[in-house]
């Protein structure tokens, strides 16, 4: 399986290609900004995209999602519960003092439970709401990765005092579900660099008292 991570934006967020090598079908996670650089791997691979799935509606992770959708065709997955957040960019570029980048549509709902398939590996799609109300991260146990998007970092966890945040919601959805993942397995943060399931419940500050 190809996957490339790409730190896109101001922000820096970890953009995940992944491409099969045999059908040369790929799902692009997070596009948030530079989508030239996408398209690139994208044509350096030979990969067509087939779905475009968004951890969570804030823009640093969804600017790109618009731009992405026209030029690939690919239908965009987001869990419904972010979609006020979507409605929300003009006041989120506010925040970041950049311009407001066009908004997506939606194709599909990235609810709990939905399955991706990219050649012999299921992409899980779990809700795990905390940092915003439709928070996902995505299970990859071919894989053995994790893309968890801005729920669960490197010796920290996503912030809750922005709209949608739920501190209690977050520490549950860490504990409930991407704990009970496999120790080994890798998670690859929405910005920063990568860790394990059983580093962080070793050695992550916020997470001693789950």
């Amino acid at each position: 399986m190809i996957h490339v991570i790409l730190p896109v934006g101001l922000l820096q967020c970890n953009c995940s290609i992944f491409g099969d090598e045999q059908t040369r079908e790929a799902i692009v996670i997070d596009p948030g900004a530079e989508i030239e650089h996408i398209e690139q791997v994208l044509r350096d691979h030979s990969l067509k995209v087939k779905a475009i799935v968004i951890t969570h509606g804030h823009i640093d992770h969804v600017a790109g999602a618009h731009k992405l959708r026209a030029l690939t065709g690919a239908p965009v997955y987001l869990n419904d519960r972010d979609k006020e957040l979507l409605d929300s960019l003009d006041i989120q570029a506010q925040w970041l003092g950049v311009d407001t980048p066009p908004k997506t549509e939606i194709d599909a709902e990235a609810g709990d439970g939905t399955v991706l398939q990219l050649g012999c590996a299921t992409f899980n799609l779990m809700h795990t709401p905390g940092h915003t109300q439709g928070s996902i991260s995505v299970w990859i146990p071919e894989e053995n990765k994790l893309i968890a998007g801005d729920t669960l970092f490197r010796d920290s966890i996503g912030r809750t005092d922005l709209p949608g945040g739920n501190t209690r919601l977050i520490l549950s959805s860490i504990k409930t579900r991407l704990f009970e993942l496999p120790d080994h397995t890798l998670v690859i943060p929405g910005h920063g660099p990568n860790t394990t399931i059983g580093r962080e419940k070793e050695q992550n500050p916020f997470l001693q008292n789950l």
